[in-house]
């Protein structure tokens, strides 16, 4: 199981909410952010949290994804900002230094795996197979990353894991855009998915922030009662 999000650590301001267990009971949808400019850092995080989506996800895709991060971290408390695209335990060491809270890898080996257990943070592996789910419960982990989703069988996928393997629970991420976002999360081992629609590039070149607030509102609308 992903290791507990404990308020104490991550609640560093008085304006954020109670977290819950887990990075996918946070919002329906977390954003996955590519950060080319440090200065969009702050604003963009801001524009999420305000549009109801408080996890993050900073892609580790860029060379000031680690300072984007720990812009976020130190300048808006309400966020819960995450790394994504982790593969490696310097990258683990790296992104907890840097002030994120959760981590979600692509992929997985027992080394990276190893490592993120170790950082102390909630964690989603990347899985794309049957037998990575099961190789990851067998090491404790059921709270997963999908990778990619739509390229890797989407929805009959997951639903198709969904009996045998009930203990398993996804956040779908990898092609996923409003039009297929209710699909995976009417499914009832999806607790939210990723994605980056609600971040248009042209209204991040333009600092276009309400734009962005009013996407992620969008997003957060979906909701997700498990089934």
């Amino acid at each position: 199981m992903v290791s507990p999000l404990p308020s104490s650590s991550l609640s560093s301001s008085p304006l954020s909410s109670p977290l819950p267990s887990s990075v996918l009971e946070l919002a329906p949808v977390v954003p996955v952010v590519v950060v080319d400019d440090v200065a969009d850092a702050v604003p963009l995080a801001r524009a999420l949290v305000a549009g109801g989506l408080p996890a993050i996800e900073v892609t580790l895709r860029t060379p000031v994804a680690l300072e984007a991060i720990r812009a976020i971290a130190d300048g808006v408390p309400e966020a819960v900002v995450g790394a994504g695209t982790v593969i490696s335990p310097d990258q683990v060491a790296q992104s907890v230094a840097a002030g994120a809270r959760f981590l979600v890898s692509p992929g997985w080996t027992d080394v990276l795996l190893d490592a993120m257990k170790a950082s102390g943070v909630p964690f989603l592996p990347g899985v794309s197979t049957t037998s990575e789910v099961v190789a990851l419960l067998e090491r404790g982990v059921s709270d997963m990353k999908f990778f990619p989703a739509q390229a890797a069988g989407g929805t009959a996928y997951l639903k198709s894991l969904a009996g045998p393997l009930p203990q398993a629970r996804f956040c779908p991420t990898g092609g996923i855009g409003p039009a297929v976002a209710p699909d995976y999360l009417a499914l009832p081992n999806v607790l939210c998915v990723g994605g980056s629609w609600m971040l248009p590039p042209d209204a991040i070149a333009s600092g276009d922030w309400a734009r962005v607030e009013t996407l992620a509102r969008e997003a957060a609308s979906l909701g997700h009662t498990p089934g």
